[in-house]
């Protein structure tokens, strides 16, 4: 059987709205798309629903799904992030993916980011990392990309079925909340008495820290407390490449893509310049994704600036930033090897109107050697509801990837 290759180019947040700042446009409609149109004319394109229509995923399960998992498989966010960082999860152990934000004297969160920190996260989780919360029981702390952290709590008998203290976008002027148990159980009730602890316990040490200090000088907010949710336990997949027989390769700047990446059995490669923003490095990127196919048969390539302008309701700014994702797709493609399929895809929609994930299905397109070419020319939301591969959840979208690459197993006799 023929085997080819894929290199999928992830736009997170891509899909999006109309937006009057627009011209009454989507960001992708509206933005120059030099390179994504020639590819549509060339390919083969349509439209995903990552699970069903309607339904709203986070960036953990839109990208567990492109990886090929079906999001009953869904380990929990934070062992995905502890993954992404790095850090070693024992038994037993609860992971939480964490926001440093900024609070108020009445806990009222100002910014779920605090003000999208970059600098001195380090040195701020630092101070935190291997508090002890009794004789038995020890939390730990790693900064992550950006404004996120990862933080496990460590002892005997805890659970991850507990709440939230998150007020969840786009809840900035809401309190955060306590944490709660879900059940009746004593692990439970344990665990969110020391998650609660924790997040006081820290709150105090935060206010004073000098980073902080430094930021309030200069009129920023202060990374003053950590706000929580995800909560998990240790993640026990099969890796999608052990179960398809392929190689896989993941370039990112985003530590929920690499750990999704790691979980599936990707090398999980990055770089301080691969930022989770606008400046991030798409020359390198484009440049490692393609040495990374000739030793691969899979490569991801993941850019998260069109997310992130989204949930700031930045239209504009999202315009930049897929011309940015644009010209990334354009460098990986004039020098695409003629064994190898180029994809685009998106693991959700952030219309900038809400500043938030919707379920709005997104664009995916696919150009390469002997497909069955479509009559779309342009790579957009409207114009890829036209297609040749239709209207697909996220999971039959990655089964055609695999289809194309030769590796599905034929049904029946």
């Amino acid at each position: 059987m023929l085997h080819r290759k894929i290199i999928l180019a992830i736009a997170d947040g891509l899909g999006d709205r109309p937006h009057p700042d627009l011209n009454n446009l989507t960001p992708l409609e509206y933005a120059k798309r030099t390179n994504m149109d020639r590819l549509a004319a060339q390919g083969i394109t349509g439209m995903v629903d990552l699970i069903s229509p309607g339904i709203p995923v986070g960036t953990d399960m839109g990208h567990l799904i492109l990886f090929g998992y079906q999001p009953t498989d869904y380990p929990g966010r934070g062992p995905i992030e502890a993954l992404g960082v790095g850090m070693e999860v024992e038994p037993g152990d609860v992971v939480l993916r964490c926001n440093w934000a900024t609070v108020n004297d009445e806990g009222i969160v100002v910014d779920r980011r605090a003000g999208r920190i970059r600098e001195g996260t380090t040195e701020l989780a630092a101070l935190l990392n291997g508090m002890k919360l009794d004789d038995h029981v020890q939390a730990f702390i790693q900064s992550a990309t950006e404004h996120r952290a990862v933080l496990i709590i460590r002892g005997n008998g805890l659970s991850d079925q507990i709440s939230d203290s998150d007020p969840h976008a786009p809840n900035d002027g809401h309190p955060y909340h306590e944490v709660k148990a879900l059940n009746d159980s004593e692990e439970a009730r344990r665990t969110a008495y020391y998650l609660n602890l924790f997040l006081q316990q820290s709150h105090a040490l935060l206010k004073n820290h000098p980073v902080n200090i430094e930021r309030m000088k200069q009129g920023k907010l202060p990374a003053n407390f950590l706000i929580t949710r995800g909560a998990g336990q240790a993640a026990h997949l099969e890796p999608m490449t052990t179960r398809m027989k392929i190689k896989g390769s993941c370039i990112a700047g985003e530590s929920t893509v690499l750990g999704v990446a790691k979980l599936a059995g990707f090398d999980a490669i990055t770089d301080i310049t691969m930022t989770g923003n606008i400046d991030t490095n798409i020359e390198l990127k484009a440049k490692l994704a393609l040495e990374q196919n000739v030793s691969n048969d899979f490569v991801v390539v993941h850019m998260k600036a069109p997310d992130l302008k989204g949930h700031d309701a930045d239209p504009l700014g999202k315009v930049y930033a897929i011309e940015r994702f644009d010209e990334m797709v354009g460098l990986i493609a004039d020098q695409l090897p003629e064994d190898t399929y180029l994809a685009l895809a998106a693991d959700h929609s952030t219309p900038c109107e809400i500043g938030e994930h919707t379920g709005d299905p997104v664009p995916v397109l696919i150009y390469g050697p002997s497909l069955r070419r479509d009559r779309v020319t342009e790579y957009t939301e409207i114009e890829c509801m036209y297609g040749g591969l239709g209207r697909l959840s996220g999971s039959q979208f990655v089964t055609t990837l695999h289809g194309l690459m030769g590796c599905v197993k034929k049904q029946g006799s």
